[in-house]
């Protein structure tokens, strides 16, 4: 009993003498850098760029056996490799660190000043393309359609035609008609409204998707790993539904889990939590069928 006394007056002493010598800064400092932790060990995690990681750690674990067991000449080689690592790393996570950038640069205070009529114009933009999604489904006709979140897409509306028009799912339909000359492109949606037809969107990096896929596909995940941006793809060959949110590719939807996802994602905060787990219960049953 007396030896936990001592362990606990040990701990107590610590922890006041601790109390004296941080500061808030230093508070802050170690919550700012968890959270660049965290933050890059997701971008890591979400990417391709975890198998670079796995690489380079192997690098530092060859430099540390020719260092340690004498080996002179790749010795010096690793040292030239390490001597050069700052400017390795910044070409080697380039897509990573813009996208990471783009996101802190994103602003969402500009949310707060919006009209709360948005919602309500979300709701029926979804809707719109719900319908219009399980129409083009049925006659295999491709479409990319691309919501707007917090992060703008003026850029890549600027490289198609400007509509700024109220959303339907005629409309929508008559926008990727083979013959329209605005099918072949991405149609940009903000607000619940079409904001841009035709746009071009780059294409992903990622060498593990499906070869199968076309440049839809490609797009679709492209911009949803620079942006936040929710992609919808309808395949042109098979018909199927695909929704990419943050560089994954969410395959083969049923309309019912398509609409269910859309609200989840374009309408965060105002979904219940019982429909999002309706979306996830939907896609688990989808991954085990």
């Amino acid at each position: 009993m007396d030896a936990i006394k001592e362990i606990v007056s040990q701990v107590l002493g610590l922890l006041l003498s601790l109390r004296q010598t941080i500061s808030i800064a230093d508070i802050v400092d170690i919550l700012v850098i968890t959270f660049l932790i965290y933050r890059i060990l997701s971008f890591m995690r979400q990417t391709s760029a975890s198998s670079v990681i796995k690489g380079i750690l192997i690098i530092l674990l060859v430099a540390w056996i020719s260092e340690y067991s004498s080996m002179i000449v790749l010795s010096y080689m690793m040292r030239q490799v390490l001597d050069m690592g700052i400017i390795v790393l910044i070409v080697l996570f380039q897509p990573e660190i813009r996208r990471m950038f783009e996101q802190m640069g994103s602003s969402r205070l500009n949310s707060l000043f919006r009209k709360r009529g948005r919602t309500e114009n979300i709701e029926a933009g979804i809707r719109s393309v719900v319908a219009a999604s399980e129409a083009m489904s049925g006659s295999m006709t491709g479409a990319l359609i691309v919501f707007e979140r917090e992060v703008g897409l003026n850029d890549y509306a600027a490289t198609g035609t400007k509509v700024d028009a109220h959303m339907t799912p005629e409309l929508i339909q008559n926008i990727f008609f083979n013959n329209s000359p605005l099918h072949d492109g991405a149609l940009i949606v903000r607000d619940g409204r079409i904001l841009a037809a035709a746009c071009m969107l780059p294409l992903t990096n990622n060498i593990n998707i499906n070869r199968e896929l076309g440049m839809r596909h490609r797009a679709g995940v492209g911009i949803s790993e620079r942006t936040d941006a929710v992609a919808v793809i309808v395949s042109e060959q098979t018909g199927t539904i695909s929704v990419a949110i943050d560089g994954m590719l969410k395959r083969q939807l049923p309309v019912d889990t398509f609409e269910l996802l859309l609200s989840s994602e374009l309408i965060r905060g105002r979904v219940s939590g019982s429909s999002q787990r309706k979306v996830k219960n939907a896609e688990k049953q989808r991954e085990n069928a």
